[in-house]
């Protein structure tokens, strides 16, 4: 067990030997009882340290240094002890170290006082603290004149911690930490130690069991995998994105284009040897390609450090650490400001639902359930062999909710896509009937998630001005984009799961049978303003044998490229901000794969280019006609015109604005056959003229269309007294204006 401090106190520069016994064996609790300088009855102070890695050990007093004070060697390991002579201070005295030879000075580890105050010590207890980040984990500091750096982490069970690292052989008898009893926390200042230095915190656990190397909760950086060390992270670099920040703190997002860029960074394109590429590569590389296809925003799949690349980021370790595998913390900062200087939004994937079992990270992390619930009908996820956050212990919540602030504060992301929200909500989400716990009141939603969920997203965005929260969430769960206030979850965004799957089940099928599941296509608009909706086309669409986007689309080669545009147009016209998984812009054929880069060499075929080439237009058309964005989250900015053509498989709809001007004619002919002469309603007499037409030549069509202004005529259609007699290319979507 842990030696206790010595209950008659610090009054013999020789102590009990077995407190040296403890010390020298690494199972004292409480080192600062022990080590350092103490003060007898009569005021004399004497020091003591523990330096296994030396023969001999002097003190050096402060700005004489002939004043030698050598330290009796009182145990084998390396227990070393004295009373200093008059004149020399508590804290003005180094230590010379001598072994074969060689002579190195230190200052005594044991010699600074807390690191963290009374008041930061009492918001980390209650759970309050909102940065977090900048107390816990590994800091750069000046203390007392001495540079060095501060250690402090919470393990409320444990009976030592101790820091080890490259700077301490991994001893964890060298640097254990002070315990701060009163909110179960470990800190200690080391003096000499820098950024680059590599770390980990030793534990004793509750039941006095010496765990695996624990990597720092709150590591703002790690060793690139599949080694698993923290690494001491220096201060970011100074931003150049005010004039972004500032226009985003005033935007208001539901009203403006939204169209996303979703990306794996690990494979959307790799280096010659199939390497991984570099954030400041990519800075370059994929800010300039996605201005040129003038996509608003990137999505960054999970970037948090994660030990298995096959999880994609999905079972992060090091949530608060950029992974390695890019670069460096100070490359990632560089990626989001270059982002910015660019016009281009930073979005990142973000996984407060589970977290590994990796025996290095947070699992049983002082010996106990700490971060995660003990029950596993609690704690445990089937599906992906990962351990859920204890949601209801303070702590962890407030972890959970500084790593939010984080991401927003620290690298000035523009908002969290929260991964997996209803394996949150719900206690029995992939569970069967005694493989889950009901809350207090005998239900199946879990309780203490919906009030995490509600908390983190206040904090957000009263801490964040224009950042937004976009949820991942499959269910019918009400009012998830919806203020907290009016008793929503107060994400600002939801995933529009049932629209993704009802269309792309309609655009798998072969259109001689699209008339039987025309409502696929519509059904979507019964519900779509009971949120603010993102209709995604995200990488779960494209992996575990779904095939790619193409390869979902029926027909022939010609075909397929056909029912691919038009299903894009009939989504970036459809009310809802946009998200599109890189390789569907121009059509990727094969399967997503996390391994390699995307088949960039299709973009030397034109069916290709022309995919990509609509996408382009398609962003240009949604960003630059207000109809087409300003009311994504209103009922006010839709009309069916058609919605009942099942047999031809027509669909017609208006887009509106805020403004009243002009709406905007979107008209899709689900069918390889061209109609000519199909009559639409319009509520607006005059010239109207086609904007896009997805059969365009230049997209790969068969040019079909309207090429000439289309005027109206004074016949009834569709409850207008005006109407258009049109041509519908064949598996197409064409958009015209007044």
């Amino acid at each position: 067990m842990i030696a206790p401090p010595s209950a008659a106190g610090p009054a013999d520069w020789r102590p009990a030997a077995s407190e040296i016994e403890a010390i020298a064996t690494g199972r004292h609790g409480d080192p600062f009882a022990v080590l350092g300088p103490h003060s007898d009855a009569n005021g004399r102070i004497y020091v003591r340290v523990f330096a296994p890695d030396a023969d001999a050990v002097e003190v050096i007093g402060a700005g004489d240094e002939a004043v030698l004070v050598p330290l009796e060697r009182l145990h084998s390991a390396g227990f070393f002890s004295a009373p200093l002579p008059a004149g020399i201070g508590r804290s003005d005295y180094r230590l010379r170290l001598r072994k074969t030879g060689h002579v190195w000075i230190s200052h005594d580890t044991y010699r600074f006082p807390p690191y963290l105050g009374e008041m930061d010590v009492h918001l980390i207890g209650e759970g309050s603290h909102r940065q977090l980040f900048e107390k816990l984990g590994a800091h750069p500091l000046t203390i007392e004149g001495v540079a060095g750096v501060a250690f402090a982490v919470w393990a409320p069970n444990a009976q030592r911690v101790s820091v080890v690292g490259n700077f301490n052989s991994w001893d964890g008898r060298r640097h254990t930490m002070r315990r701060r009893i009163e909110a179960g926390l470990w800190e200690l200042f080391i003096p000499h130690l820098s950024p680059g230095d590599l770390y980990k915190f030793e534990i004793i656990g509750a039941k006095g069991e010496l765990l695996a190397l624990k990597a720092d909760p709150f590591s703002f950086a790690q060793e690139l995998p599949p080694a698993t060390s923290s690494r001491v992270q220096s201060p970011l670099h100074r931003w150049a994105d005010d004039a972004w920040m500032a226009e985003r703190a005033t935007a208001d997002h539901r009203s403006k284009p939204m169209s996303i860029y979703e990306v794996h960074l690990g494979s959307w394109r790799r280096g010659p040897d199939n390497s991984f590429i570099g954030f400041r590569q990519l800075a370059h590389e994929l800010v300039d390609y996605v201005l040129d296809l003038g996509f608003t925003h990137i999505e960054l799949l999970p970037i948090s450090e994660h030990p298995f690349s096959g999880s994609w980021g999905y079972q992060p370790v090091g949530l608060y650490a950029p992974t390695a595998r890019h670069g460096t913390p100070e490359d990632f900062a560089y990626f989001v400001d270059h982002c910015h200087r660019a016009g281009i939004g930073v979005l990142l994937d973000w996984v407060p639902a589970h977290f590994p079992s990796d025996a290095y990270g947070l699992a049983h992390f002082d010996g106990t359930a700490l971060y995660e619930h003990e029950d596993p009908r609690l704690g445990f996820h089937k599906d992906w062999n990962t351990l859920i956050y204890n949601f209801g212990r303070r702590e962890v919540a407030n972890f959970l909710y500084a790593n939010a602030l984080f991401w927003l504060e620290r690298y000035h992301v523009d908002g969290l896509r929260v991964d997996a929200v209803a394996s949150m909500l719900y206690l029995d989400y992939s569970r069967q009937p005694g493989e889950w716990v009901p809350n207090k009141h005998g239900g199946r939603e879990n309780l203490e998630a919906v009030d995490f969920l509600r908390t983190m997203n206040t904090r957000v965005y009263s801490a964040s001005p224009g950042a937004i929260t976009v949820a991942e969430e499959s269910t019918a769960w009400p009012m998830v984009s919806q203020p907290v206030d009016r008793g929503g979850l107060g994400f600002g965004f939801k995933w529009n799961m049932g629209w993704m799957h009802d269309t792309l089940r309609y655009m798998s099928t072969e259109p001689v049978y699209r008339s039987h599941h025309h409502f696929d296509m519509t059904f979507g608009l019964l519900y779509a303003f009971q949120e603010n909706f993102v209709l995604p086309l995200s990488h779960d669409e494209v992996v575990h044998g779904k095939g790619s986007l193409l390869g979902k689309m029926p027909g022939d080669r010609w075909q397929k490229f056909a029912n691919l545009r038009a299903y894009l147009a009939f989504m970036w016209t459809h009310p809802g901000k946009k998200l599109l998984f890189m390789g569907g812009e121009y059509g990727q054929e094969r399967e997503w794969n996390h391994d390699q880069s995307l088949d960039w060499h299709l973009l030397a075929e034109a069916e290709h280019r022309g995919v990509q080439g609509l996408v382009r237009d398609l962003n240009r058309l949604y960003r630059g006609t207000p109809a087409l964005h300003q009311l994504d989250c209103e009922a006010a900015g839709f009309e069916w015109v058609v919605s009942d053509d099942a047999s031809q498989s027509v669909l017609a709809f208006l887009r509106k604005s805020k403004d009243r001007s002009p709406p905007v004619l979107v008209v899709s002919n689900f069918t390889p056959i061209v109609r000519h002469e199909y009559r639409i309603g319009v509520p607006l007499a005059g010239t109207w003229r086609e904007r896009l037409n997805t059969d365009a030549a230049g997209y790969g069509g068969s040019n079909q269309g309207n090429s000439r202004a289309n005027e109206t005529k004074s016949i009834a259609a569709h409850g207008c007294s005006q109407s258009l007699e049109l041509t519908l290319p064949p598996l197409a979507t064409i958009v015209l204006s007044l």
